[in-house]
């Protein structure tokens, strides 16, 4: 969305169109940027190689790619089966080193650069009980930005991603419905954030400026936008 405020044409994609993706793409076009929707699997190529079609067409090339899918699979890795270990890896690692991929051999045709902006999560740097896949996938994240950058530079295509903290989400509601006291958990959350729990719009605010011309000299950077979460352990 902040994106399209800053003048944009944006393509967004999902497995499902729901309320989310139809409320998304009202609001689009209430700013006045074009908007198309896509329906693909990212954690599969010709789903992947399908969707970029459709946007080239449509949009007539790419200069941003945002990765933002993910899957959520928490258990203790005593219980991870392979099905939950394929469907959070697929999301959140494969499908953006796809996606990345093949968005970058069309800037590199386009001749003109581009940027590649990835989520990755403030679990890529420490563990959270029951979170192990997710934490495996979002420091892998971190690590294929880095290696892309590298090769990147060459053609002017810069990738970086952001690690969010806790932010209020529908999948982090879902997850706090789940508790026996999610207030209590809610209120512990606020306590480990020095700067107290952001909002949505907090972390769109780092991917529009990754994506931004101020960024240019920045490339394979992973960029906490936490509120302090990462700093240390703060007193109660």
């Amino acid at each position: 969305m902040q994106l399209a405020k800053e003048g944009a044409d944006v393509g967004i994609n999902d497995i499902v169109r729901d309320s989310t993706a139809d409320h998304t793409i009202r609001e689009v076009e209430r700013l006045g940027s074009k908007v198309s929707w896509h329906q693909a699997n990212v954690g599969n190529s010709d789903d992947i190689s399908r969707m970029m079609d459709e946007f080239e067409a449509e949009h007539g090339g790419i200069d941003i790619v945002v990765n933002n899918a993910v899957a959520s699979v928490k258990n203790s890795f005593l219980d991870i089966t392979e099905m939950d270990w394929d469907l959070e890896i697929d999301n959140a690692l494969k499908g953006p080193f796809l996606l990345s991929q093949r968005a970058a051999k069309t800037m590199v045709a386009q001749r003109r650069g581009g940027r590649i902006v990835s989520i990755s999560s403030v679990h890529a740097f420490w563990a959270q009980e029951y979170n192990l896949v997710y934490g495996v996938a979002k420091a892998g994240a971190v690590m294929i930005t880095k290696s892309m950058a590298l090769d990147g530079a060459k053609e002017n295509i810069r990738l970086n991603c952001v690690c969010p903290g806790w932010v209020p989400t529908p999948m982090i509601d879902y997850h706090l419905s789940q508790l026996d006291d999610p207030k209590a958990f809610q209120a512990r959350l606020e306590r480990l954030h020095p700067l107290g729990l952001g909002d949505p719009e907090h972390i769109a605010t780092g991917f529009v400026f990754l994506a931004s011309d101020e960024a240019r000299w920045i490339t394979g950077i992973a960029l906490p936008i936490d509120g302090g979460l990462t700093c240390g352990i703060a007193a109660d």
